[in-house]
């Protein structure tokens, strides 16, 4: 019976590594022991990314309804105390499209939030 020089698993094995490295620069992209490398390293990156991302995506809402809580006379920590005492639960992802969509139903959620605070 003759031997098995290279079985399908070997190779299934580099073909899908080769497959994640494809459009790598160089080597990268076609030899298997730097293209190992480089995909693992992606992998740390991206997954690092998505948390990354929801992070940075808070920020950019809360700079948003900052800024457009500010125009209306009080600061984000005011605005977000007095939704809480007013009972008002939504999301900031929620306020930050309805400071640039909608201006006058953010207008009107400041005011309640400012008879609840005495302002």
């Amino acid at each position: 019976m003759p031997r098995a020089v290279d079985g399908t698993k070997h190779k299934d094995r580099r073909k899908k590594i080769l497959d994640l490295a494809k459009g790598y620069y160089g080597r990268r992209s076609t030899n298997n022991r730097v293209a190992k490398d480089a995909v693992a390293k992606a992998g740390k990156y991206a997954y690092r990314g998505r948390k990354e991302r929801k992070r940075d995506f808070r920020k950019l809402w809360i700079a948003r309804i900052s800024a457009a809580v500010q125009a209306e006379g009080l600061n984000y920590s005011q605005f977000m105390h007095g939704l809480t005492l007013a009972n008002i639960e939504i999301n900031r992802k929620a306020l930050s499209n309805m400071a640039i969509e909608d201006k006058t139903a953010f207008s009107a959620l400041v005011a309640q939030v400012k008879v609840t605070l005495g302002k």
